[in-house]
């Protein structure tokens, strides 16, 4: 079974920015895609971010672009987000999610942000932001 610990969540005003980290116990973490989605309470959960398992593709949900980057560091079996000119309706808990097997894009856009489509999930970190 594969772990994945989210941390670097917390409160911050618009316009700042917060760092997020996934860590996984994966042994073969280089053939994992590895996504962000986010949760706001009575909401379905949202894509985020999502970077292929060999590191030289990524793909963002509109919302973010041009504001939050995904990066992965292989050596500590890690997952970044770095989130700047942060918004209010960036809220929510941000969940890390795991999809084994070297699979991208494989069902196209949206199999790639569907909840559905991956395996491990963390237990999630909450950003704030205020206004």
């Amino acid at each position: 079974q594969v772990q994945l610990v989210e941390s670097g969540g917390g409160l911050v005003q618009a316009g700042g920015s917060l760092r997020l980290s996934c860590t996984t116990s994966a042994r073969t973490f280089d053939s994992y895609t590895m996504t962000w989605f986010r949760q706001v309470p009575g909401k379905e959960r949202e894509f985020v971010a999502a970077i292929k398992w060999s590191g030289d593709s990524t793909y963002y949900a509109d919302s973010v672009k041009g504001r939050f980057t995904i990066s992965r560091d292989n050596a500590k079996n890690t997952v970044l987000l770095q989130m700047n000119r942060l918004k209010p309706e960036d809220t929510a808990v941000y969940y890390c999610a795991a999809r084994p097997g070297r699979l991208w894009m494989t069902r196209g856009i949206e199999g790639i942000a569907s909840p559905n489509d991956y395996d491990y999930w963390g237990q999630g970190t909450q950003v704030t932001v205020s206004s």
